[in-house]
């Protein structure tokens, strides 16, 4: 393998661009400590304080869609990129950068581009078995593409594409997670206790967490479980309050930057179908009921939900029919069925693709990736 590689991992904003490249990295500085890793984004708060608390360098560009109603709306998005083409040159010669790898959002556009021109290496990772515009457009720029799904639409078939699935993050290091604050809820957790994870992600919380307020409040025997709830920004004050009112042994937060290490402990997980939820859920093999978010492009976490309910891995609910009743039905149908949420969790291992960001890591180094023929869900 090649030894003190440079490498650019460009896109991000989202969690479902940003977690992947995340990933990548920290397999890259495992596999060589010597490897110089640069981030490239946009200066959203939720980038870069995630990329600081993991510890990797981060630069931003300006990286705005070609769109627009009029002619002149599309001429300044026009401008805006080929000034964001010009920052990634800089960035990629003043880096002195050999590899380029976009995870899609619009930021990751330039960068791959750019890398073309100044013919260094570059590949693209697509999450979804639908892709977004920026990706779509790369696909026929890049000289690699790696995909999640063996289904991924517009993707060539061909020898520079490989099926690798979705990388996965380590947790965080006791040096990276500087606050301490989803470690100390973990000690708060006995052994005893039914661990249940809620997360709604950042567009799509606010059905689940209605209806999950309204089930714990119909739940009878409350003092045997333990529940930590990313509730999104705009609810956490709410959430809390409501958790407080009723003396629930609880953690509430906006966002927990340590999901990896949440996940591992958790019982049972109420979650979206995004394509990072479900490899990790897969990877991890945990029991999940999951909501699909309705407005997701092309409704594909609903695709990605009903390939694990088909097969008896998760209990899927239509954020239609999500209520607080239906939703207590799911959890008092898993929290005292052990077979159950035992036989969801064989299921989903056997589904998982656990080695994407060390596949794509070796490719990078200079290592060879064999072709897999292995399926995810789409």
């Amino acid at each position: 393998m090649s030894k003190n590689k440079r490498v650019i991992i460009a896109g991000g904003k989202t969690g479902g661009h940003l977690f992947p490249g995340i990933a990548v990295a920290q397999a890259l500085r495992e596999k060589d400590p010597g490897t110089k890793i640069l981030f490239v984004g946009t200066n959203a708060p939720f980038e870069t304080d995630t990329l600081a608390r993991y510890g990797f360098a981060h630069k931003s560009i300006i990286s705005r869609p070609v769109k627009g109603k009029n002619i002149f709306a599309k001429a300044w998005s026009t401008g805006l990129v080929g000034l964001s083409l010009v920052q990634a040159l800089i960035i990629i010669i003043g880096f002195r950068a050999n590899f380029i790898l976009g995870v899609g959002g619009f930021s990751s556009f330039a960068l791959v581009v750019a890398g073309r021109l100044l013919f260094r290496e570059t590949a693209i990772h697509e999450q979804n078995a639908l892709p977004g515009m920026t990706n779509r457009m790369l696909s026929k720029i890049a000289r690699t593409r790696f995909i999640s799904f063996k289904e991924t639409k517009g993707m060539p078939e061909n020898d520079t594409t490989f099926l690798v699935g979705n990388p996965v993050r380590r947790p965080l290091s006791n040096a990276e997670e500087n606050t301490g604050t989803d470690d100390t809820v973990l000690k708060q957790i006995t052994k005893d206790d039914f661990l249940i994870l809620v997360t709604g992600g950042s567009q799509g919380a606010a059905s689940i967490n209605r209806a999950f307020t309204d089930a714990v409040a119909m739940i009878k025997e409350i003092s045997s479980i333990f529940i930590i709830h990313q509730t999104g920004k705009n609810a956490e004050t709410e959430i809390r309050q409501f958790y407080s009112a009723g003396d629930i042994r609880h953690k509430a937060a906006a966002f927990f930057y340590d999901m990896p290490a949440i996940q591992d402990r958790a019982d049972l997980v109420i979650s979206r179908a995004g394509a990072g939820t479900v490899s990790e859920l897969c990877i991890k093999g945990k029991p999940a009921i999951l909501v699909p978010y309705p407005y997701a492009a092309d409704d594909h976490q609903t695709a990605n939900a009903k390939f694990l309910a088909d097969q008896g891995a998760c209990i899927m609910i239509a954020d239609k029919a999500l209520t607080g009743h239906t939703l207590l039905a799911a959890i008092e149908a898993l929290q005292h069925n052990t077979n159950k949420r035992a036989q969801m969790a064989d299921t989903m291992k056997a589904l998982a693709m656990p080695h994407g960001a060390d596949l794509i890591a070796d490719h990078i180094l200079g290592a060879t990736v064999s072709k897999r023929k292995e399926n995810v869900p789409a």
